[in-house]
């Protein structure tokens, strides 16, 4: 896996959703990482040393994986970026139906109304 500064991470991810524009997908995962292993967080943390915790982003077409750190202080900036790249590119997404709420309970009222009718009904004997 690649690992990028923040600025080209956002430049190849514009990229791989224009290549999957046609057909495929780009999948897109944030993780909270402090970029140590175990063993030195276990270290810096009985030393009484902060230890600065990070935002692992990683993007993968199926067949390219990158990925970059955003610290604290970059990730407002790199979150107004990401947020703009999302809205330009995500343009295949259907608008969700919504129902009225109304409706459905005028719907769902007649359906109990209906079945209570039915089910008083005088049964024919044979």
């Amino acid at each position: 896996m690649v690992r990028l500064q923040p600025d080209p991470f956002l430049n190849e991810l514009t990229s791989m959703f224009e290549r999957t524009t046609e057909h495929g997908s780009v999948w897109v995962t944030l993780k909270h990482s402090s970029d140590k292993s175990k063993a030195q967080r276990n270290k810096m943390k009985t030393a009484g040393e902060n230890i600065e915790f990070k935002c692992l982003i990683r993007a993968t077409d199926g067949k390219k994986n990158i990925s970059t750190m955003v610290g604290a202080k970059d990730h407002q900036r790199f979150q107004a970026s990401y947020a703009i790249l999302l809205k330009a590119r995500l343009t295949a997404l259907k608008k969700r139906e919504r129902k009225d709420k109304r409706k459905l309970a005028a719907d769902s009222d007649k359906k109990i109304e209906s079945s209570k009718k039915k089910s008083a009904a005088p049964k024919a004997s044979t």
